[in-house]
């Protein structure tokens, strides 16, 4: 590989935008690249428009699965490398430009994830009390734009719309007691809704079969041990069925499909109840326009011409009795000014990480490739997008690049160093171990930078 264009003294000079797992995975290669020699002497600043790093782990994963967010561990290596810099607080299309990157850098990565939601499609979804479960998640985690949503929980039926890990998370976080949920990092105004909440049932509904079930057998297993909590199952829905014998987690999740089944109710506080081959046709508005039910087309499988095996509606319906839904069919990235964008998939276009028709330009991670996978599946992808990177580079020269610090003073953009957020990271584990927790989060950005600038005061004096 030709490296001459670039030195110690003028490394390639990349943006990543987005401080998630993608993100992180991509600067490690880079990283390991350089080290390598395989590729040439890096610089990486890592942009994110929140004071916090690690995304997904910090915003996505639920408070109560502690050791998966341990996964930062990683992430922070690559971020106290002296070649990587963290410039939280600084966002896209909001304190800057694509144009001002692609000005400053040789290289630009966007590793935003998927901001959004997909859609049900049907009559009643935007009625008070339908809910997306990337805001649910977003707001029980503490995340910056959600953490002053609404979610009273003065429900005691809720339906969660989809069997996937996301919709498994959601029916936990809701069963569980507050006092459970009060030993994790939760956030403190969630944690106050959940000590009030009047949830007593939880409605799983899944368009396919148990042995299509998307959730991983781990998670499933978790709901069978909540105290307090039955997991009721109909062993009509389970009667003849038989996991290929290649598909281990079909066969696992039958196994603990089974169990649920024959445990039965037993007539505890709570409960959370699954329903196989049902789709939802309608949220029933009721009183001053909130959620009075959810009715159900029952299914059935049926093969097409294709040879796929899909749910078909029988026209056979039913009305359940929740005053709340949440829908967790997967998620959807959002499109980025100045950036390509496939709306029909929700990604922006790409080759092997390329933007489609663009030079210079990359993307890893749910951006790319659809939200699939679990957070380590991000690691082979950022590599796929980073061989990428340096195969281009051979080809670029070390022009001279605009400094986006100079731009950000400017501006008068407050940005957040990795340093700068240790110190943050330092804080809300002394609360919590305060209140003998993981983390109390700052939850709000001025909260964030107000107590950033008192304890660098503090240091200062």
């Amino acid at each position: 590989m030709n490296q001459t264009a670039f030195s110690p003294d003028r490394p390639l000079r990349v943006a990543v935008v987005g401080a998630g797992p993608s993100g992180y995975y991509a600067v490690a290669a880079l990283l390991a690249a350089a080290d390598s020699d395989s590729g040439p002497p890096v610089a990486v600043d890592v942009l994110d428009r929140l004071p916090a790093p690690f995304g997904l782990v910090r915003y996505g994963v639920a408070p109560d699965h502690q050791k998966i967010k341990n996964v930062s561990r990683v992430f922070e290596k690559a971020a106290a490398d002296p070649r990587v810099r963290f410039l939280g607080n600084v966002g896209m299309g909001r304190d800057v430009s694509r144009d001002d990157l692609l000005a400053a850098y040789d290289q630009v990565v966007y590793a935003v994830g998927a901001q959004s939601d997909r859609k049900l499609g049907i009559p009643g979804e935007d009625l008070a009390g339908s809910w997306s479960s990337t805001e649910f998640v977003a707001w029980y985690n503490g995340h910056p734009d959600f953490v002053d949503a609404d979610y009273p929980l003065d429900h005691e039926g809720v339906a969660v719309v989809g069997i996937g890990n996301v919709a498994i998370d959601c029916a936990r976080v809701l069963a569980k007691s507050a006092d459970e949920l009060a030993t994790t990092d939760v956030a403190d105004d969630a944690l106050a809704v959940f000590r009030r909440s009047r949830v007593r049932d939880v409605y799983v509904l899944a368009r396919r079969g148990p042995l299509e079930a998307k959730c991983t057998p781990q998670e499933l297993k978790e709901l069978g041990e909540i105290e307090g909590v039955d997991v009721i199952v109909d062993p009509d829905d389970l009667a003849g069925l038989e996991a290929p014998e290649d598909d281990r987690q079909a066969t696992k999740n039958l196994v603990l499909f089974r169990e649920f089944a024959e445990r039965g109710d037993r007539g505890v506080a709570r409960r959370i109840h699954f329903r196989f081959l049902v789709s939802p046709s309608e949220v029933i508005e009721g009183e001053g326009g909130a959620v009075a039910g959810l009715q159900i087309e029952r299914n059935r499988l049926v093969e097409d011409d294709d040879g796929r095996v899909r749910p078909r509606g029988t026209g056979e319906h039913e009305t359940l009795p929740v005053s709340a839904v949440i829908r967790a069919i997967g998620y959807r990235s959002l499109p980025l000014p100045g950036v390509p964008f496939d709306d029909r998939w929700g990604v922006i276009p790409n080759s092997l990480g390329r933007v489609e028709g663009r030079d210079r330009e990359y993307v890893v991670g749910w951006a790319k490739r659809g939200p699939s996978g679990l957070i380590g599946t991000n690691k082979p992808d950022s590599l796929e997008t980073v061989e990428a990177m340096l195969a281009d580079a051979a080809s670029l020269d070390a022009a001279e690049r605009q400094p986006l610090d100079a731009l950000l003073d400017e501006r008068g953009v407050r940005r957040v160093s990795f340093e700068e957020w240790r110190r943050l990271d330092a804080l809300e584990t002394e609360r919590g171990s305060a209140a003998g927790r993981p983390r109390v989060k700052l939850c709000r950005v001025d909260e964030m930078l107000a107590a950033l600038d008192e304890t660098l005061a503090e240091a200062e004096g």
